[in-house]
């Protein structure tokens, strides 16, 4: 256990699920606190059965911390959380602009908790596209090792905050009542819409998703060969991102195997029921911390390649519980 754990961005919609498995959860420190910018600082939270006054994130207030879990903007997360390191937090990031930095591990309990229990200073957690789909390919790439990944995303609108969510409620209700709305985060409108753009564009006409997906993976998984390929399209979903995942491995694997392998890896649950319509979806998997895989099936032009379809909630496997299962898995192993 920790002596002390503060929360940075406790208010956001991944700092507001991260509160929420925080308080179903056995305590992971003696004593929390809650930091956040200028605009939440002084209003109160409640937390394990108390009253907590939100203090100010500023440098000195990470003296006398164990562990800080951030989930904030990346300008927040890259002007304030070296302070944390410096004042020799462990700190658990939910940002994305720590994480293909070398001396940074990219974690997913399930499959690199050394690299976290190794670390000094910043632990980052991936991002929620990758995170399920890494978690899918695991246990393929264990025993039969992923040469290439061709993914498409199906991205739900919460991936994009609280305003996100807005548009979509909002809009529908414009579209609907034949008035117009302005949107707030998206560049075209999402209600009765897809958007194949998420994140602004790189390199090859790749977005920066994309290129999130290509290489996280390769980081997480340890192994710079792994080809992706990845399209990432918003879609107007509330919650649960899904993804269409191809996947070609070094020898063939049976939907048999991949169904067994599976099963077996922690995290993950098969729901692949064709004649009762048993398959992921977005409305029946919002609210869990599993990654669901259906839809498994031989690729037709390719006798290694395997394809499935993968459903998970952003907000949770994909963002708020990785960053406190990393912290459970820290504080099994903290020493003061």
């Amino acid at each position: 256990m920790f002596g002390t754990m503060a929360m940075v961005g406790a208010t956001g919609a991944v700092g507001r699920i991260m509160l929420e498995l925080l308080e179903e959860r056995p305590m992971l420190a003696e004593t929390y606190r809650f930091l956040a910018s200028s605009r939440s600082a002084g209003s109160k939270l409640k937390f394990k059965g108390r009253e907590y006054t939100v203090e100010l994130l500023e440098p000195a207030a990470f003296k006398g911390v164990d562990v800080v879990i951030a989930s904030t903007p990346d300008e927040v997360a890259a002007e304030y959380l070296p302070h944390a390191v410096a004042a020799g937090c462990k700190v658990i990031d939910e940002s994305g602009f720590f994480r293909m930095h070398p001396d940074v591990a990219l974690v997913i309990p399930e499959i690199n908790p050394q690299d976290a229990l190794n670390a000094q200073g910043i632990i980052s957690s991936p991002n929620c596209s990758t995170t399920q789909m890494v978690m899918a390919l695991k246990p393929l790439h264990d025993a039969a090792k992923v040469k290439r990944v061709i993914v498409s995303t199906y991205q739900a609108v919460s991936g994009a905050g609280l305003q996100g969510t807005e548009d979509l409620i909002e809009g529908t209700r414009a579209n609907l009542a034949g008035a117009t709305y302005e949107h707030k985060v998206f560049k075209s409108p999402i209600a009765f819409n897809a958007i194949p753009q998420i994140g602004g564009f790189k390199e090859q006409g790749y977005t920066s998703e994309e290129m999130k997906m290509v290489y996280e993976t390769r980081k997480i998984l340890g192994d710079e060969s792994i080809l992706v390929s990845a399209t990432c399209v918003r879609i107007p979903v509330a919650n649960c991102h899904s993804e269409t995942i191809l996947v070609e491995t070094e020898r063939p694997v049976s939907v048999e195997e991949a169904k067994h392998l599976f099963s077996a890896f922690p995290g993950l649950c098969v729901q692949d029921d064709e004649v009762q319509g048993g398959y992921p979806m977005p409305h029946t998997s919002t609210g869990s911390d599993l990654v669901f895989i259906g839809r498994i099936r031989k690729d037709l032009t390719n006798p290694n390649g395997l394809n499935f379809w993968c459903v998970s909630d952003n907000l949770r496997k994909g963002a708020a519980t990785n960053a406190v299962q990393i912290a459970e898995l820290l504080a099994k192993h903290f020493k003061k």
